[in-house]
């Protein structure tokens, strides 16, 4: 069976993050696709196989990170996405069906593809006591992301800030669902990004996701909303680091990037 690395959200071996994919005739059982993932070991691995022709999905996915399956993953559809037109399994825009719905990836004649996700439904609430000592910063903005991701969105005083980050990552787990999406405005947009962002998830066994796509249709509309404008260009500054092309449509977020792969080999169990 053949099993590939993809590096998504980046246009170089090395950066972006990393995801497993794997191209299936069927789902075999749930216990086999989370040791597939803890094998892997990646934020998230794709699984995908092809539904029969008419449908409303061409191809079934579901993601899984080493600890558990997720409702949303941006950077493991994208790869899926990759894996599917560079080996010529699909070709054109391909629908997949998902715990979140029906996603579409559409290539880009640049070699970028394009995600349509479901927009993240922003909710302010107050900054739970303790976040700020957990996070090693104080909020200026706090907002709920919805079901899909479950996620807390903490606005901080600046990039520098968000790039000098070092939380307590067993302390954050109490705050959200999945984790802490952080973010502040870029300090020089002439670099070619409108904001900044790091991602942690300790209750899904990810302490720092490299680029989160899925964090996105929540800084999409956060960020589309401050700076006036519904496309944007977001910069996720891990140590891996990579960028992730917005354009809020209402209640639908496009996600754009590039992927490589950078590992094809063969799974023997």
């Amino acid at each position: 069976m053949r099993i590939r690395i993809v590096d998504a959200f980046t246009d170089r071996p090395f950066a972006g993050n990393p995801a497993g994919v794997l191209l299936l005739d069927s789902f075999p059982d749930d216990a086999w696709l989370q040791n597939v993932a803890v094998e892997v070991n990646h934020a998230e691995t794709a699984f995908t196989h092809p539904l029969p022709a008419g449908g409303e999905a061409d191809w079934a996915l579901r993601w899984f990170t080493p600890t558990t399956e997720v409702a949303l993953c941006g950077h493991a559809t994208l790869a899926a996405a990759h894996v599917l037109h560079t080996t010529g399994a699909h070709r054109g825009p391909v629908r997949f069906t998902t715990r979140s719905g029906i996603l579409v990836a559409t290539p880009g004649d640049d070699g970028s593809i394009t995600l349509d996700f479901p927009t993240a439904p922003l909710t302010p609430v107050a900054a739970p006591n303790g976040v700020a000592e957990a996070l090693g910063a104080e909020p200026l903005a706090t907002f709920d992301t919805g079901p899909n991701t479950g996620d807390l969105l903490i606005e901080v005083t600046d990039e520098r800030t968000v790039l000098g980050l070092a939380p307590d990552h067993k302390a954050l787990a109490r705050y959200s669902k999945r984790g802490i999406i952080t973010t502040a405005r870029a300090e020089d947009p002439s670099r070619g990004y409108d904001f900044v962002s790091r991602c942690f998830f300790p209750n899904v066994g990810i302490d720092e996701d490299p680029v989160t796509g899925s964090a996105h249709t929540a800084l999409a509309p956060f960020w589309s909303e401050r700076l006036g404008r519904t496309t944007l260009t977001g910069l996720q500054a891990s140590p891996r680091s990579g960028l992730v092309r917005t354009e809020l449509r209402g209640e639908r977020t496009l996600l754009t990037g590039h992927a490589v792969t950078v590992v094809d080999g063969e799974l023997l169990a």
